[in-house]
């Protein structure tokens, strides 16, 4: 183990130390802590979106504190410490390149990495081709992955025309919906919205991602146009300079 990682397990121990630590670090657990794993993950990508390579290595170092701060507790605990982390990661990896690490030749198709991984599931008690899907992923993503899921079983339309209607279908629900039962029918037209998607090979959670900072981005430019009076113009003239905005994007284009 480096001398900087042994560096930073001594100091995430003596942080947590009941007597001698940081009353805040002390006070955490895996519940309390998970929230900031994630926000930590988030940011990562975001300097990596951003091409920002010196915020990047900051906000890895900050990635890296939470597995320190999580095996910190879990090791407190007498469940695993941080060596017995690194171990099963490496283990898994090598175990799921057998044409690397082991005798197998040629190169890893998709069939391959599949069966990989179904026999990890298996290994690990799994019952439902379901298990193993996160549930704190971002609900588009876990929508996606649950239905990519239940391709392998071979649920799943055959052609854009299947889920085209559902999202139709989906759609007259939610109209026809009352308040009890709106939140649902909502739930069910995005997931039918991730299945039409998905049809045409097209990621979601980055389509919505690129749809976001679209919408963003021309916001921006109409506030800019019309300057401190556009909160006071009425819909059509906010419409006016929206149609204006979409027109100098694409002569840019």
């Amino acid at each position: 183990m480096s001398d900087e990682l042994t560096r930073l397990l001594s100091i995430m121990a003596r942080l947590r130390d009941p007597s001698r630590g940081c009353e805040w670090d002390v006070a955490q657990t895996f519940e309390t802590i998970a929230p900031y794993t994630i926000e930590e993950a988030y940011e990562v990508a975001d300097a990596i979106e951003r091409g920002d390579i010196a915020d990047l290595r900051s906000e890895l170092g900050d990635l890296l504190l939470q597995v320190v701060f999580h095996a910190r507790i879990a090791e407190e605990a007498g469940h695993f410490a941080f060596k017995d982390i690194a171990r099963a990661i490496a283990d898994k990896m090598e175990a799921r390149h057998p044409h690397i690490f082991g005798d197998e030749g040629g190169v890893m198709d998709t069939r391959r990495w599949e069966d990989i991984k179904a026999a990890e599931r298996a290994d690990s008690g799994a019952t439902s081709t379901m298990d193993g899907v996160a549930r704190a992923l971002p609900a588009l993503m876990r929508a996606e992955k649950l239905q990519k899921r239940a391709t392998r079983d071979g649920f799943d339309w055959p052609d854009h025309e299947g889920p085209a209607a559902k999202l139709v279908e989906e759609m007259e629900e939610l109209r026809e919906a009352d308040g009890q039962s709106r939140a649902e029918e909502a739930g069910d037209l995005l997931f039918a919205a991730v299945n039409l998607v998905r049809s045409y090979g097209v990621g979601a959670e980055d389509a919505l991602k690129a749809a976001n900072a679209k919408f963003e981005r021309r916001y921006r430019a109409m506030e800019a146009l019309a300057g401190d009076s556009f909160g006071t113009l009425d819909l059509d003239a906010q419409e006016d300079l929206w149609q204006q905005v979409k027109r100098s994007e694409r002569g840019q284009a």
